[in-house]
C-alpha cells in the first residue's frame, strides 16, 4: 500500500447534509447551510462577520477589493507563499513587495516590515505558515504607525491562535480555507472574515456580482441591481452543506491531527540533537493546529535523496513553495525588498511528511521507512 500525502477525511454525515440541502430546496449559495457555517465561524473567529467564498483565494480577491487597490500600489507579503497571496493584488494591479521569512516560524520577518514601507504602500497581507501564527502585535503597530491594512491570510490556521486569539480575524481582514488538505474541508472552499462592520455590507455585495442582492433577500429593498464591482464568489449550498459535516468534527478531527503532529515531534528529536534535521518551532504565546509537519534537512541534495527513499518505501512526502520573488510572474509583477537567503533556503531544504486522520494506523510504517532514509542520506 502508498501512503499518499494528504487523504481527505470525511466525518459520514456530508452526505446526508447535501441530500438535506437537495430537499430544502436550496442548492445555490447562502442557504440553511451556508448560514450555520457563518454562524459558528463569526463564534470561533470573533469576527464581526463571515462570508463563505468558493475558495481561499476568492476571499483574498475580496480582500483586494474591499481595501481599494489601485494599480501602482503595493502591499508587503512573504515571498514563501502560494500563489493566490500574491495573485490577489496583482489582479488589482497592484505590486506584491516580497520580504524574506524568520528562521524559526517561517513567517514574515516582521523586523523587515518597516524599512520595505513606501509612500505606495496600502496593506500589510502575513501568512501563517502551518498554523502557526505571525507576531500580529508587533504587525499591527507598524501598521497603525503608516496607515495600512492588514489581510491575514490563514488559509492553515484555523483552530489556530496568537495570544488566545483566533487567527484570521486580527488583522482588518482575513481568508480561511477549506481545500481538501486542510484541517476540515469541503473540497474546494474559504471563507473572508471581516473584523470591521463597516466593512460587512460592501463584502456581501462584492460577493454578490457587485448587486445588493443580500438585502433584496432579507426585504431591505423591494428589487436588487448593480451597486458595485464584484463577482461570484459564494459557494453552493452543496459545499457548504459537506462543510457544516465538517465544523460539527472540527475539534476531534484537530486533535486526532496534532495527536500525529506530536509523534513526529517527538521521534525527530534525537535526528535534531545529532543536526540531521530541524524540527518546526512554535512559540509559546501560539498554539497551532497541526496543519502539516515538516522537516529542515540540511541542504536540497540531502532533502532530495530522503523523498526518493521515501518513495521507493510506499510513502509520498513532498517540498513546498517554490518562492514568489524568484518565479516568472513574481518578477514580472512584483519586486523583492532586501535580502531573500532564508526564503531561498527553506524552499530547497523543507519536506512536508503525511499528515490526515487515519494515518494513526500507518504512523509505525511511515516512522521507520523515515529512519531508514535518514540514516543513508
Amino acid at each position: 500500500m502508498t501512503i499518499p500525502f494528504n487523504k481527505p477525511f470525511m466525518t459520514g454525515r456530508e452526505l446526508s447534509n447535501i441530500a438535506q440541502a437537495h430537499m430544502n430546496g436550496h442548492l445555490s449559495g447562502d442557504g440553511f447551510f451556508t448560514k450555520q457555517c457563518h454562524r459558528w465561524l463569526e463564534t470561533h473567529s470573533r469576527a464581526q462577520r463571515a462570508l463563505l467564498t468558493h475558495s481561499c483565494t476568492a476571499a483574498l480577491e475580496m480582500a483586494a477589493l474591499l481595501i481599494d487597490l489601485e494599480p501602482g500600489d503595493e502591499v508587503i507579503l512573504p515571498s514563501f507563499t502560494f500563489v493566490s497571496t500574491a495573485n490577489a493584488f496583482v489582479l488589482r494591479g497592484a505590486v506584491p513587495v516580497f520580504l524574506d521569512i524568520r528562521a524559526d516560524t517561517l513567517n514574515i520577518d516582521e523586523r523587515l516590515i518597516e524599512a520595505a514601507i513606501t509612500p505606495r504602500t496600502k496593506a500589510i497581507c502575513v501568512v501563517h505558515y502551518a498554523g502557526v501564527s505571525c507576531e500580529m502585535d508587533t504587525i499591527l503597530e507598524i501598521a497603525a504607525r503608516h496607515n495600512l491594512r492588514v489581510i491575514e491570510d490563514a488559509a492553515q490556521g484555523i483552530y489556530s491562535t496568537y495570544k488566545g486569539r483566533p487567527l484570521g480575524a486580527i488583522g482588518e481582514l482575513g481568508a480561511l480555507s477549506f481545500h481538501e488538505t486542510k484541517n476540515i474541508i469541503s473540497g474546494e472552499g474559504g471563507a473572508l472574515l471581516i473584523r470591521d462592520e463597516a466593512l460587512a455590507e460592501r463584502a456581501e455585495v462584492i460577493r454578490e456580482k457587485g448587486t445588493n442582492r443580500s438585502k433584496f433577500f432579507r426585504g431591505q429593498v423591494d428589487k436588487y441591481t448593480w451597486v458595485d464591482v464584484g463577482s461570484s464568489y459564494l459557494p453552493s449550498e452543496l459545499i457548504a452543506a459537506f462543510l457544516a459535516a465538517q465544523i460539527d468534527e472540527g475539534e476531534t478531527i484537530t486533535r486526532n491531527r496534532l495527536a500525529i503532529w506530536d509523534r513526529y515531534h517527538a521521534w525527530a528529536e534525537k535526528y535534531e540533537v545529532r543536526g540531521l534535521l530541524r524540527r518546526p518551532i512554535v512559540p509559546a504565546h501560539c498554539t497551532h493546529n497541526a496543519h502539516m509537519y515538516y522537516l529542515l534537512m540540511p541542504d536540497l541534495e540531502r532533502r532530495t535523496r530522503f523523498i526518493a527513499k521515501m518513495k521507493e518505501s510506499g510513502i509520498s512526502t513532498v517540498f513546498h513553495y517554490i518562492p514568489l520573488h524568484s518565479a516568472p510572474a513574481g518578477k514580472r509583477y512584483g519586486r523583492h525588498a532586501g535580502d531573500m537567503a532564508i526564503t531561498d533556503s527553506t524552499s530547497e531544504r523543507l519536506v512536508r511528511l503525511p499528515l490526515w486522520v487515519g494515518l494513526e494506523e500507518h504512523l509505525d510504517r511511515v516512522l521507520a521507512a523515515a529512519d531508514d532514509a535518514l540514516a543513508g542520506l
